[in-house]
């Protein structure tokens, strides 16, 4: 199966194209342009330098969240572009469980955080034996505070990933559980871990067509929550 797999749920983007499990190639960038700059530029440039043909792809993967509305939003908008003229099937994958494919290698916990602001993570965590992983939380928003005293219960060592992993690590909390980082290439989210998610996804049939593709918020936007506070208190005058 070959997969083209795009995660733009932060700061960094990158595009992958990965057959029968070996990456064909991978670019990846972290500045501060936005995705509607580079991320179709990306895959572009990636198809070219690979020698593939869009027609050859099987499956069409994307990070769908949580993470970055408008990143989010952008990635999944690329990817229906590209798959609905094909008719070709799609994967959207949690970000927190393609975070954790980085780790799939390791033995002990991956503990996936994302930076949510407004004092909480995005969360979701795993055990990793050495050869696998194994979903042990839903994807939720939770404090940091809260997520070191849950981690107090999980086997060590426990690794955080993520581009909220330097925030949870840099916690007096979590250096107390003895917390790890891993190197840097692994940390942050990656397009060939979307697509090792998606060919878990579709070996259990979980893909959609590209008009079924949505993206998944664990929280309202900030300019809605702003929205409802604001008419709560004109409620209340």
């Amino acid at each position: 199966m070959m997969i083209l797999a795009v995660d733009s749920s932060a700061v960094a983007a990158s595009a992958a194209i990965v057959s029968s499990g070996k990456i064909t190639g991978e670019f990846y960038i972290n500045t501060r342009l936005t995705h509607s700059q580079t991320l179709m530029p990306m895959i572009h440039d990636l198809l070219v330098c690979t020698q593939t043909d869009i027609k050859d792809i099987d499956l069409f993967a994307v990070s769908s969240g949580p993470g970055s509305f408008t990143g989010i939003r952008i990635g999944i908008a690329s990817v229906k572009g590209l798959a609905f003229p094909l008719g070709k099937p799609c994967a959207g994958v949690s970000t927190l469980e393609a975070i954790a494919y980085n780790l799939e290698h390791m033995e002990g916990t991956v503990c996936a955080v994302m930076d949510a602001r407004c004092g909480q993570v995005y969360n979701a965590v795993f055990s990793a034996d050495g050869k696998k992983l194994q979903r042990l939380t839903p994807d939720r928003a939770i404090s940091v505070e809260e997520l070191s005293r849950e981690c107090e219960k999980y086997a060590k060592p426990i690794f955080l990933a993520g581009d909220g992993a330097k925030l949870c690590y840099n916690d007096i909390r979590f250096k107390a559980l003895g917390a790890a980082l891993p190197p840097e290439p692994l940390i942050y989210q990656r397009a060939c871990s979307v697509a090792q998610a998606a060919e878990h996804a579709a070996a259990e049939g979980k893909t959609v067509p590209s008009a079924d593709l949505m993206p998944v918020y664990l929280r309202p936007a900030q300019a809605q929550r702003a929205l409802k506070n604001k008419l709560s208190e004109g409620k209340k005058l």
